[in-house]
């Protein structure tokens, strides 16, 4: 058996147009969806982030303020930075890159947004509301990783997910996003990690794995059954000399052996990466809704 690629790229086309119609609706109201967005530095991954989220946002129609500052602004500074987004009707969401320069303190400054504002879910009172049950907005990857399992199909009431990782980006809240009383989840979840004595152990019983340890084949074939839906969360870059770039992308699962027990899984890249900012995008929708009552 061959497993059922679950094709990223196209769900988040499919929520992209979705969204694309709700915008127009919005425009046509006199309402224009704005996300602000602060880069502090030139790391590459994140000036490549950045500048998607651009690219994104002009072609749906969405008002994007971005400010990219050098490395040695202050704290004070970008706080002020914050507080003026926070207090500016033309923005609803704000988006602050991590990571942030060491001498930048990002509790302080994730705190700093106004929750009404906070696209990404990671404010307190957003992590708080989620893991309660309550309507907030959800981190944007995990959310996009829901939208996936739902979207194809995966039925994850009473299902056994086992999800290998525990960032605070995305193993703990996916975790607890899938355990909750509603639809799209109600899933019996476990959550491994560096000091779980034995992986192989609990991915040997899942019906649904979510990888997100950062490492690659953190996952192998002798460690999952027949039949498994795999999530591949990792973006790891491998050497490879038959590349022009000296490197490739592969994720946290061995695919090409996995795969072939697999029923479903995500590749690497075109998988849950296309959803990220897709998520960051619905999330601003929904708060231009918010604001406005709409």
């Amino acid at each position: 058996m061959s497993a059922k690629i679950i094709d990223g790229k196209q769900v988040a086309a499919d929520i992209r147009e979705e969204l694309t119609k709700e915008i127009s609706e919005l425009r046509e109201r006199g309402i224009i969806p704005g996300l602000g967005v602060i880069l502090v530095g030139a790391d590459p991954a994140s000036q490549s982030y950045v500048s998607a989220k651009e690219r994104a946002c002009e072609n749906m129609g969405i008002f994007s303020d971005d400010n990219r500052l050098p490395t040695e602004t202050t704290q004070k500074e970008l706080l002020a930075l914050v507080d003026k987004m926070n207090h500016d009707p033309k923005i609803n969401g704000i988006l602050v890159q991590l990571p942030l320069p060491k001498h930048i303190d990002e509790a302080a400054v994730l705190l700093a947004i106004d929750p009404d504002k906070d696209v990404d879910g990671f404010h307190p009172m957003s992590v708080g509301k989620m893991m309660v049950g309550e309507d907030t907005f959800l981190p944007c990857t995990p959310h996009g990783i829901v939208q996936l399992l739902s979207r194809s199909g995966v039925e994850t009431s009473g299902a056994h997910v086992v999800v290998v990782g525990r960032s605070n980006i995305v193993g703990k809240p996916v975790a607890n996003m899938l355990l909750q009383k509603k639809k799209g989840a109600n899933a019996t979840v476990t959550l491994c990690h560096t000091r779980t004595k034995d992986v192989g152990y609990f991915t040997r019983q899942a019906d649904i794995i979510i990888a997100a340890s950062g490492w690659p084949n953190t996952i192998t074939a002798d460690m999952v059954k027949e039949g498994v839906v795999v999530i591949d969360v990792g973006v790891n870059r491998v050497e490879d000399a038959s590349r022009e770039r000296g490197y490739r992308l592969v994720g946290d699962v061995d695919f090409d052996a996995v795969k072939e027990k697999a029923a479903m899984i995500t590749p690497v890249p075109g998988g849950v990466g296309p959803m990220t900012i897709t998520m960051l995008l619905f999330n601003t929708v929904e708060s231009a809704r918010r604001a406005n009552k709409v």
